[in-house]
């Protein structure tokens, strides 16, 4: 029972790591409770993609910070 209970954990503070919501994380935990952990997996993916679109608009406005900083600098 032991190890099931670490495993819930392990799982519940990943998902928290992982920057997940209430509600996913809630999802998630229920289907672990269910004993249907690889129903998660659409769960996460779709988590992941936010995640990894959220990467790509950061990463864009980072290169319109670095042209306009290299734009003015060139002013100069």
């Amino acid at each position: 029972m032991t190890e099931a209970h670490d495993t819930y954990k392990s799982i519940y503070q990943n998902l928290i790591d992982a920057g997940c919501d209430e509600s996913i994380t809630e999802k998630c935990m229920l289907l672990v409770k269910e004993e249907r952990i690889f129903d998660m997996l659409p769960i996460l993916a779709n988590h992941r993609k936010h995640l990894l679109d959220s990467v790509h608009k950061g990463q864009k406005q980072i290169d319109c910070l670095d042209y306009l900083i290299y734009s003015l600098k060139k002013q100069k």
